[in-house]
């Protein structure tokens, strides 16, 4: 495998040019941006003719993993060449799909499957639920074929994402792309870093991914009482106390962050489900923690790996533990090239919602308020 890398908000004249810097034919470029920089049409055209022979596969973010760095307003393209890798893509429209599931669903579907060992997704982040999402891909993709990936982010303004492949970027679009050979070793793993607070409470009203009622009371109501001050700055604020939702004792809870509320509904629009009969709680950053967190997905990588480092490694994280971190928000970057080892490239997002299993052995879930990382080596 070989990468390479580069930001083209800080790119010269002689970067621009399509032979500058062109050392690799790569198979597939991620393109990671703000919202201006990737509509830029000019920078597209320039990548499109710099790797005309690669699926360009790219989405708008809430600031841009570029090395150990974190940007906003950048553009990171970070190309890549599998020596003995297929790649194949897919896209779809969420208006062409009766709702989410059924977007997964006919994305799996329409993906090749002769060879497929791993699929990556980038979703649009507003208008999706993620964890239907994932169910509909999971559910038809093989049994032995994990999904990786996030939903897309527009910084902290929450109005508009943009997912692309081989295309202009687009709203309410998903696209997944699939991996095929043997020689490809992908590990991944998520682990967050919250501190729970305050009591449990039954979910006794939601449909999906909207929460009407805690404990038979206004969801929204409660919630901004928990919030005080920082309730005038929902949503973007719910990002610094998201939920935890439990099913059941015996399984891991998930956390949940807020995407928009209703006033007049008293509802609160979530990422992922928040389904009734299940538990929820409160949570708050521990700075410490939150770092904690990206070293435990690291490390968990690492061994998944076979304790070798990986060759390419995708950091998606969310975008409430940037809003949390702020100046330290590279640290939890840099813990984990320490931890995966120099020779690892890395490249990534902050986002609106991962997608990843906890660990090796376990389902791909929607996640929030975590950091995902998936790691790629050829053997």
């Amino acid at each position: 495998m070989k990468v390479e890398q580069m930001d083209w908000a800080e790119a010269t004249v002689n970067d621009l040019k399509p032979q500058s810097l062109h050392t690799i034919n790569p198979q597939l470029v991620l393109l990671l941006g703000s919202t201006s920089m990737l509509k830029n049409p000019a920078n597209l055209e320039t990548i499109k003719i710099r790797y005309p022979n690669a699926w360009l596969l790219g989405c708008s973010t809430a600031g841009e993993i570029y090395k150990t760095h974190v940007y906003e307003d950048s553009l990171i393209s970070t190309a890549i060449h599998f020596e003995h890798t297929r790649i194949n893509g897919v896209r779809i429209n969420i208006n062409e799909t009766e709702n989410s599931y059924d977007a997964g669903q006919k994305l799996a579907q329409a993906l090749d499957r002769d060879g497929l060992v791993h699929a990556f997704v980038l979703s649009d982040g507003l208008n999706v639920n993620g964890s239907d999402l994932v169910r509909g891909l999971s559910e038809h993709l093989p049994a032995n074929v994990n999904v990786t990936g996030g939903l897309s982010g527009d910084g902290d303004r929450f109005n508009e994402t943009f997912v692309m492949l081989n295309s202009l970027p687009e709203k309410n679009t998903i696209a997944l792309i699939g991996f095929y050979g043997d020689r490809l070793k992908v590990g991944y793993a998520s682990f967050g870093g919250w501190d729970p607070f305050g009591p449990e409470r039954l979910i006794t009203r939601s449909n999906g991914n909207v929460l009407y009622e805690l404990d038979g009371k206004s969801a929204l109501e409660l919630y901004k009482n928990y919030l005080g001050k920082h309730a005038g700055g929902l949503p973007a604020t719910g990002l610094l106390f998201p939920l935890s939702i439990r099913t059941s004792p015996q399984e891991t809870a998930v956390v949940r962050t807020i995407l928009g509320i209703d006033d007049d509904l008293q509802s609160m629009i979530f990422a992922g489900d928040v389904p009734e009969g299940a538990y929820a709680r409160l949570m708050k950053a521990n700075f410490d923690r939150l770092i904690d967190g990206a070293v435990d997905a690291a490390k968990s990588n690492y061994h998944s790996m076979g304790s070798a480092s990986p060759e390419l490694a995708i950091l998606i994280s969310c975008v409430g533990r940037k809003m949390v971190l702020k100046q330290r928000i590279e640290e939890e970057v840099e813990a984990v090239q320490d931890e995966l080892g120099k020779s690892t490239v890395l490249t990534g997002f902050y986002s609106y919602g991962e997608i990843s299993p906890f660990s090796q052995g376990a389902k791909s879930e929607l996640h929030n308020q975590t950091m995902t990382i998936t790691t790629f080596r050829e053997i």
